[in-house]
């Protein structure tokens, strides 16, 4: 049952940190088995009162592995980088 890593970008307060993040993450996605499925790009709100500035959605085979990406001391060291960078939200979603 696949799992996705859903980030919402609120506010980026250092665009040269997360310039640095984005240019390291992608190789340790794909090295834990994950893709990028959204990135960006255009939303509609269709109901309730969200409305995200930039969402970024990473799918990965499953829920545990989804959490050892996300808990892994190779994304820490990267989680502290966009972390300083700015402001967001993310879940960890079960699918189907």
């Amino acid at each position: 049952m696949s799992a996705y890593c859903l980030f919402e970008n609120l506010q980026v307060t250092d665009p040269a940190g997360l310039v640095a993040y984005k240019q390291r993450v992608a190789p340790l996605v794909e090295r834990s088995g994950g893709r990028y499925v959204a990135l960006g790009g255009r939303t509609e709100r269709v109901e309730g009162a969200w409305s995200p500035a930039f969402l970024v959605m990473i799918e990965f085979p499953d829920f545990a592995r989804a959490q050892q990406w996300y808990h892994s001391p190779e994304y820490g060291d990267l989680k502290r980088l966009r972390l300083a960078a700015g402001r967001y939200n993310a879940v960890i979603v079960e699918g189907l």
